[in-house]
């Protein structure tokens, strides 16, 4: 069973022409997370599948393993979209594809 992470979700990178990175990103990309159930934000680990970096404008699929699960608060579901930051700056946007079955415990407080 899959207990690394917390959700798999597609990851879009903004271009430097969007407002995005000008540089890749690299598997263990740790940035904020914001969901727009909460103005709280969290930092999450990307680690991307099948690649080892991303470069601005292009979309990946990543494990995200967010530093504070408390602040999911049984709110997840697959489609939820949400921003990744560096700051207040939004580098890019996600999709949630897949929630860890070690995740939803923790949401329902087992």
């Amino acid at each position: 069973m899959l207990t690394n992470f917390h959700f798999i979700a597609v990851l879009k990178f903004k271009s430097p022409e969007q407002g995005g990175r000008n540089t890749p990103a690299y598997t263990g990309y740790r940035p904020q997370i914001k969901f727009n159930f909460s103005e709280m934000q969290t930092s999450g680990s990307q680690n991307f599948i099948g690649k080892e970096k991303v470069n601005p404008g292009e979309e990946v699929l990543a494990e995200i393993t967010v530093a504070s699960p408390q602040i999911l608060k049984k709110q997840l579901e697959v489609g939820m979209p949400f921003e990744f930051r560096e700051g207040k700056i939004i580098i890019g946007t996600g999709q949630i594809k897949l929630i860890n079955d070690k995740t939803r415990e923790i949401e329902a407080g087992t």
